[in-house]
């Protein structure tokens, strides 16, 4: 394993553990040059699920894309990063059981920002702004408006 800090090759395994009903192995590792310490997940390689873009295109589900753009709506929030991590390990565990293994970028979207919801309204509202790509502001306000209507 190539320690991301120094690029060096050779690393120790410090503990190992299963995750996620032993669906993965988390194993925290350290550098055997520059002791750096840092954290791998092992899974199981399966067929690979083919997202469909809206405009019909079809690209391999990309875990990292997912959690990249929760990210960037969870940015600036006291959201912890081991609850963005749960929130992408659910969605990318509720899609592994699926039985079609094409699925429509739709369906993702509307997972992730029900989690959202969830978890921090102002991190759902910016996830809903790009996926649904607002272009006005009465967009927003509609999406507000639906947020107070459940809190109600």
């Amino acid at each position: 394993m190539k320690c991301p800090y120094c690029g060096y090759s050779a690393s120790k395994v410090l503990n190992s553990r299963p995750v996620n009903d032993n669906e993965s192995i988390r194993r925290r590792r350290q550098c055997e040059k520059c002791d750096r310490r840092f954290t791998t997940y092992e899974k199981i390689e399966t067929i690979p699920i083919m997202i469909v873009k809206k405009n019909m295109t079809r690209e391999p589900f990309d875990r990292d894309k997912l959690l990249k753009g929760i990210l960037r709506s969870c940015n600036k929030r006291s959201i912890t990063l081991e609850q963005i991590e749960l929130l992408v390990d659910e969605i990318e565990n509720q899609i592994g059981v699926m039985e079609s293994k094409e699925l429509s970028s739709t369906i993702i979207g509307e997972m992730a920002m029900k989690r959202l919801k969830a978890l921090d309204e102002v991190s759902y509202i910016r996830f809903a702004s790009v996926y649904k790509q607002f272009t006005s502001i009465e967009e927003f306000i509609i999406e507000l408006e639906d947020i107070k209507k459940l809190k109600r």
